[in-house]
């Protein structure tokens, strides 16, 4: 959370209060969907890299085993 406030306090000491409020409503249009050029960070995808990343083996699955019999010696 301090990273937020730090961010916080940067944007204070940068931007005068037309132009934070001009960041607030761009921020609002991206958590809205509405400006499909900007996408929030997945956090998703970043704890999961490999979520749904497999492949099934194209071959059928065995319905039986075939039995071997031990070799006599």
């Amino acid at each position: 959370m301090k990273k937020v406030q730090r961010f916080v306090v940067w944007i204070c000491k940068h931007f005068n209060r037309e132009q934070i409020l001009n960041i607030v409503d761009e921020l609002i249009q991206v958590l809205d969907d509405k400006n499909p050029d900007l996408k929030p960070k997945d956090d998703f995808k970043e704890k999961h890299p490999n979520y749904r990343k497999f492949s099934a083996d194209p071959l059928a699955p065995l319905n039986a085993a075939d039995i071997v019999k031990p070799k006599k010696t």
